[in-house]
């Protein structure tokens, strides 16, 4: 069973992988079968390199049977891909990812196995691409982008909101919710942010359509929120993603 577990483990870390460049092995290669030594419950010490016939793919430090230390990807020319550190068993430390080239890409902050801090992007002149805030694995809404000339973007399209008040005559309040660029790289969700974390598993998803979403309120009879939440998922230019919140005030207290 642990046989098992590890090889799903290490197939999820590849596919997972990001490809910094896009010159670096491709879905195919990843799939590959792999053809190496497996990591029986034994209490191994040492490292155990894992190939799929063309190159090694993996290097894994063990520990009395746990990942334990350095943990490497490569790119199919041998170059390092990942670096991962593991104390017993869990990633701590940073998680960097280097460009083909071999300059750093990004580094991620983890801490008990669980992304935690802030998220830091480079250009491959080494100059600062963008600052991302992580919670308890979770996103936050602080972000910062930066031109490659160094400059700090500021130019975010902002949040835009029609109403069609029909509740006299149907019971219904429409919100209605675009960005001000009219942007369609967008989704948003109807909620609140819950300890400074983006969790999309406590929130209502807004259906939208060509960067256009609609949120139908209708009138209960009972007393409601005075407001509605609204969260923007914005892809950034950087392919970043950026995340906004806005408060709607409501002229009806019996909205839901």
């Amino acid at each position: 069973m642990k046989k098992t577990s590890f090889l799903i483990f290490v197939l999820a870390v590849l596919l997972s992988a990001s490809g910094c460049t896009g010159k670096g092995p491709g879905k195919k290669d990843l799939q590959a079968k792999m053809d190496t030594t497996t990591v029986p419950d034994t209490g191994f010490t040492g490292i155990k390199k894992f190939t799929n016939r063309e190159y090694i793919v993996m290097e894994v430090t063990f520990k009395n049977g746990v990942r334990d230390g350095l943990m490497k990807s490569f790119y199919k020319g041998g170059q390092v891909r990942q670096t991962y550190w593991y104390e017993n068993g869990l990633k701590e430390d940073s998680v960097r990812w280097y460009y083909l080239e071999g300059q750093l890409f990004r580094t991620s902050p983890y801490k008990h196995d669980t992304i935690d801090g802030i998220q830091k992007q480079f250009y491959r002149t080494g100059k600062i691409k963008a600052r991302i805030g992580y919670s308890k694995g979770l996103r936050t809404p602080y972000i910062e982008e930066f031109t490659p000339e160094g400059r700090l973007v500021k130019d975010y399209p902002g949040l835009v909101v029609n109403i069609r008040d029909e509740y006299s005559s149907k019971g219904l309040y429409h919100i209605g919710l675009e960005l001000t660029n009219k942007s369609p790289k967008v989704k948003f969700y109807r909620g609140d942010f819950i300890d400074g974390r983006f969790d999309t598993t406590k929130y209502k998803i807004i259906k939208t359509v060509e960067g256009k979403g609609m949120l139908d309120l209708n009138k209960t009879g009972t007393p409601k929120a005075e407001y509605v939440g609204v969260i923007a998922e914005i892809l950034t230019p950087f392919g970043n993603k950026l995340l906004t919140w806005k408060k709607i005030e409501l002229p009806y207290k019996d909205l839901n």
